[in-house]
This record gives structure tokens, C-alpha cells and sequence, in this order.
């Protein structure tokens, strides 16, 4: 009898660590998608913005092993890859459209890892759950080799689903619960660089060419005749406006904000909150991507600026006293900033961000 007990109990483990999409994930028509891609922080937040995209899980798939678990798959010794399952609504967006925005997080030619992550638990591949998935991923494959991007073979897998086992709860939306590390770690690792590389003007490449050398700063003529004395000021000269005193300190409206010099797209009005300072406050840029931090020696102290990456625009500083899940505070110039409603977001172009 003891052994039989042990034995349902083993069973019912092993069932446990191959979890499905939860119940309010599964709606009629929704359809499955795994891809490893390297690291599974990285992997998830260019899913997770998509619209048509209903959940992303970060866990472990490809290997042998009935278990697997963070512990087992970072040593390197079972088969299991690093992954992501992306559940999604093919009515609102297709497979090749999220082959497309995968491709764009890895180094396709890296047979050994992802960046600075090595070892076969880091490797690329793309986990197909029908022949359909599989001969779109095959042909999205075939056009990448022959895009001229690369000097050297795809090196990406393309493999039959197998089970997958969702990571532990403290690795799901890692770059929600701990921004600063992931966006260090991101950085540190060689990804940001090697996107910004390879895909200029459009670093995360997730809302499709049509933003492709969209965003630019123009001659300084121009930016004078454009921008009113204190704008000007604050973007090209490191201005402050004062606090309480200013356009979009109190502003509760919904929609975005852009730079006012490029139009590229920084903050949303849902990571906006009242700081007390009299200044608009985000907890994390609405574009990672957008958003360059730099060293300020100016005022006898070390702070941390925030520039806009196409612009070149300075918006303000980020400080390390936000609130959950961030812990930052991104202080930014409201003349740095154009406010573009939620209603109007389509008219003007940024119609990718009404659900964001």
C-alpha cells in the first residue's frame, strides 16, 4: 500500500509540472505558440504587447525528462530549452506575424546559446504544435536566410511541440516585478545592443515596417521655428520647467505621450502616477526601446538622465523611488512631451497603442 501511495504520488507530481493554459486563457478559437529564444525574462514582454495576444508563460520544453524545473534546466544537463508559450487569438493576429516579432528577439546564427547565455538550455528554436506551424515557420525561416541579414547560416531549430512545463512564478514577467534588473541584464547581456544593430529605427520591431525610420529629429532650424522657447529649452538644452507649473503634471486623461521633438512613443498614462513632485511620474517607459539613460554629473551630484533615443531629446531623470513593480520614478519634463488622447490615437498614426 505505501508503495502505491508513493506512486499516484509521483504520478500526480510529475501531472502538475506540465501545466495547461489556465481556463480563462482557453476560448474557443485560440491557438497555441512556443518559441526558446534564450532567456525567457527577455522573451515575454515583446509577446506580451501584442494585440490579439491573450497570455505569455515563461517555463521549459523540448526535453525528455517528465520534470523540469529551473534548477534542473540552468544546469544544462537535461534537453529542456528556455521558453515561452504564447497563447493567441489567430482572429486578431496570425503565426507568421509572431514568428516575425520572435526572429527579432534572437541572434538566429547562435548555434551555442543566446548572447552572453551559453549552453544548449539558451539555444533559439521554434516549437511547432501542427504541419501548418511548421510549414510557416520553415518558409518565415527560408526568407530570413534569404534576406541578406546575415553573413552567416540560421541556425534556429524547428521541432515538434513537446510538453511544456511553466517556470516558477517568481520568472513570469520578471520585467514587471524587477524592471531594473531585467533592463540591466538586458543590456549587460549584448540582446539590446544586437537588436538596435540589427534592426535601426525599430529596435523591438513589434508593430510591423510601417514604423521603420519613422521617428526623427529634425534641423535645428526646423526644431526652432516648431518648439516654443521653454520646449526648445528643455530638449536641446537640458532645461527644468518648473514644478506644478507645467502642462501634463496633473493630467488623468488616458493615451500616450511621444517626444515632442521625434513623435516616437515614451510613456502611457496607465505607468503615470502623482509623485508629489509637480512633475509628470512613470514607473517604466511605454517603449524600452525609446528611452536612452545616461550618466548627469551637473548640480554637484551623480542622477541618472533619460533622453529619447531618436530625438535625441532630454525628457527629464529617472530616480529609484517609484512605486511596485518598477521602484522607479521617471521624472519627466512636460514640454519634453506631446499628449496624444486615447481617442485619437488611431487619427495620429499610433493606433498599435489603444490597448496599451
Amino acid at each position: 500500500m505505501d508503495l502505491f501511495i508513493a506512486l499516484v504520488a509521483l504520478v500526480m507530481t510529475a501531472m502538475a509540472w506540465v501545466t495547461p493554459a489556465s481556463a480563462d486563457t482557453q476560448k474557443e478559437g485560440s491557438r497555441v505558440a512556443v518559441f526558446g529564444g534564450g532567456c525567457f525574462w527577455c522573451m515575454e514582454p515583446p509577446f506580451e504587447e501584442l494585440e490579439g495576444v491573450i497570455e505569455v508563460k515563461a517555463g521549459y520544453a523540448g526535453g525528455t525528462r517528465e520534470t523540469a524545473d529551473y534548477r534542473q534546466v540552468s544546469s544544462g544537463r537535461t534537453d529542456h530549452y528556455e521558453a515561452v508559450r504564447v497563447i493567441y487569438d489567430p482572429a486578431k493576429i496570425s503565426y507568421p506575424q509572431l514568428l516575425t516579432v520572435f526572429w527579432r528577439q534572437i541572434d538566429p546564427t547562435d548555434s551555442g546559446g543566446q548572447f552572453a547565455d551559453r549552453g544548449s538550455q539558451y539555444k533559439s528554436a521554434i516549437f511547432y504544435q501542427d504541419e501548418e506551424q511548421k510549414a510557416q515557420a520553415e518558409q518565415s525561416k527560408a526568407e530570413l536566410a534569404a534576406s541578406g541579414l546575415f553573413d552567416r547560416p540560421i541556425a534556429t531549430k524547428i521541432l515538434p511541440a513537446p510538453p511544456f512545463y511553466e517556470a516558477e512564478e517568481y520568472h513570469q514577467d520578471y520585467y514587471r516585478k524587477n524592471y531594473s534588473h531585467y533592463a540591466a541584464y538586458k543590456e549587460g547581456s549584448g540582446r539590446k545592443g544586437f537588436q538596435e544593430k540589427m534592426w535601426p529605427k525599430d529596435a523591438i520591431a513589434t508593430k510591423g515596417p510601417k514604423q521603420q525610420g519613422r521617428y526623427e529629429k529634425p534641423a535645428d532650424d526646423e526644431l526652432r521655428r516648431r518648439l516654443n522657447p521653454l520646449q526648445y529649452d528643455v530638449t536641446q538644452k537640458e532645461g527644468t520647467e518648473p514644478p506644478f507649473r507645467n502642462t501634463y503634471w496633473d493630467n488623468k486623461e488616458a493615451g500616450i505621450y511621444v517626444d515632442v521633438v521625434s513623435g516616437e512613443p515614451l510613456f502611457s498614462s496607465r505607468d503615470k502616477f502623482d509623485s508629489g513632485t509637480g512633475w509628470p511620474s512613470f514607473s517604466k517607459p511605454l517603449e524600452a526601446a525609446n528611452v536612452v539613460e545616461k550618466k548627469d554629473r551637473s548640480l554637484f551630484t551623480v542622477r541618472t538622465e533619460v533622453r529619447s533615443t531618436h530625438g535625441n531629446s532630454h525628457l527629464g531623470h529617472v530616480f529609484a523611488d517609484g512605486p511596485a513593480p518598477t521602484g522607479l520614478r521617471y521624472c519627466i519634463n512636460s514640454a519634453a512631451l506631446r499628449f496624444i488622447p486615447q481617442s485619437k490615437l488611431a487619427e495620429e498614426g499610433y493606433g498599435d497603442y489603444l490597448n496599451r
